[in-house]
């Protein structure tokens, strides 16, 4: 089988977690999970500061990246998770 760059070897779309911390200089500071397909974890760093810029947050600190490698159970992140297989970046705020 011939590995195709931004899917798993079952063929699935591969999804990253990553963590972490934005700051919004009217809002304050908030714990995020952006959900988001990329086809590998630079590519996903990347278009999550994008994503987050966008969104107006001046800075963040991002702590961790996993691959999902099931769908979640739970909302919000089971919506997020399809957000992410549509293309789109899929951020969810956590608290702040």
């Amino acid at each position: 089988m011939i590995a195709i760059p931004g899917y798993t070897s079952d063929g699935e779309r591969m999804v990253f977690i990553i963590t972490g911390k934005v700051y919004h200089e009217w809002n304050g500071e908030a714990e995020v999970h952006v959900i988001i397909a990329a086809p590998d974890e630079d590519t996903a760093v990347r278009n999550t500061l994008n994503a987050l810029a966008n969104e107006g947050y001046a800075e963040a600190d991002l702590d961790q990246i996993g691959l999902i490698t099931e769908i979640p159970d739970e909302e919000p992140h089971a919506s997020a998770y399809q957000t992410a297989l549509e293309g789109e970046v899929a951020i969810v705020k956590l608290s702040g």
